[in-house]
């Protein structure tokens, strides 16, 4: 799995119109699942993801985690993020787990997450979906289940 994180000040996302998710200060994740990605790292992610401390203290120094300053989640898959451009100008995704693996591990990592922060919000699986963020730094950090291994 890869995630993508960003400290956000807010953040929506939008299916066909309507509003599916809604969180203020927290993080905003793009979660993509590869053909590769085990299920053993989901709780070990999760962990990581819930205690990074990428939040500014009153000094201003990033030293406190979502849980610190009581933040949300808004969860998002992204299969895209498996993407290869090796060949040609059109990515291919031969590395992005299937539809039926990606979504049972999608709704893995956000049971997970729910163990540890009250409010996490997602998108559809699937869906096309519109994203509306502030990114608060900015702050994007990639986190990579191959680093754990």
């Amino acid at each position: 799995m890869k995630v993508v994180i960003q400290r956000v000040d807010k953040a929506t996302v939008d299916v066909e119109g309507q509003r599916v998710g809604e969180i203020s200060k927290g993080l905003l994740l793009l979660i993509g699942v590869g053909q590769n990605s085990t299920a053993e790292f989901i709780p070990v992610l999760a962990e990581k993801i819930v205690n990074l401390r990428i939040f500014e203290d009153e000094a201003g120094k990033m030293n406190l985690s979502l849980k610190d300053v009581s933040g949300e989640i808004l969860a998002i898959s992204q299969f895209t993020l498996y993407a290869s451009l090796k060949k040609g100008r059109r990515p291919d995704f031969f590395d992005a787990a299937p539809p039926a693996k990606g979504e049972e591990f999608y709704k893995l990592i956000i049971s997970e997450l729910k163990k540890h922060i009250p409010k996490v919000e997602t998108g559809i699986f699937g869906a096309h979906m519109k994203i509306d963020f502030i990114n608060n730094g900015p702050v994007t950090i990639i986190l990579d289940e191959k680093d754990f291994k």
